[in-house]
């Protein structure tokens, strides 16, 4: 992408004491078909004229927006259920691309529950704590390595990542979402607290000795 990067410190989880509780507040939902997790990247392409405003308020104000999957309903149509849980984003850069549409790439936060929406897509959330940082067990360090494979083929955008390779959580963040599943499972690998026990689930995925 070719535009300015951008950073928050407003919902920043490194900001933050961890396992810290926050006052809930108000948070702009980008609902989608996808879930982020923190720390990841997350490519969109901007078209419709309320998330336009919306991204454009969060650029200009460097504030943050919610990531939360539509679990019944349509990105472009009425959205009728959406998940508990979901992630705060931040731009971090941004395109003009050819066909007309913004493109942006934001980067996940912290996760947060929704306590209530307007039903305008505004809602009030409860941010859930940032867990304690884990040391990544000796068994898992395979895991390690194809993260790196994997960064090295992002290119420039990798840069956007922040590794932290030493770190459970980090890491069985990145395997979840890099994985090819069903968005509804990657929810559910979301919501886990515990870095080990989404470890446990995702590793056996990878056809890898550990």
């Amino acid at each position: 992408m070719t535009g300015c990067s951008q950073r928050s410190e407003r919902v920043s989880a490194e900001m933050l004491p961890r396992g810290a509780p926050e006052p809930p507040g108000l948070l702009p939902l980008f609902p989608l078909r996808a879930v982020l997790f923190p720390g990841g990247l997350l490519p969109l392409r901007i078209f419709e004229p309320r998330y336009l405003d919306m991204i454009g308020e969060c650029m200009r104000t460097t504030s943050a927006f919610g990531v939360v999957l539509i679990r019944a309903g349509g990105e472009t149509g009425p959205v009728a259920a959406l998940a508990d849980i979901g992630t705060s984003a931040q731009v971090v850069d941004f395109e003009q691309r050819e066909d007309g549409l913004l493109g942006i790439l934001c980067r996940g936060g912290r996760r947060s529950r929704e306590l209530r929406s307007d039903g305008l897509h505004i809602a009030e959330v409860e941010w859930l704590p940032v867990p304690a940082s884990t040391p990544l067990a000796t068994a898992d360090q395979p895991l390690v390595a194809v993260l790196r494979k994997v960064l090295v083929k992002m290119g420039e955008t990798g840069r956007f990542l922040e590794p932290r390779f030493e770190d459970a959580d980090w890491v069985s963040n990145r395997i979840a979402e890099l994985l090819p599943l069903p968005p509804e499972y990657q929810q559910q690998l979301l919501e886990i607290d515990d870095a080990a026990e989404r470890i446990a689930r995702v590793a056996p995925l990878l056809e890898i000795d550990r």
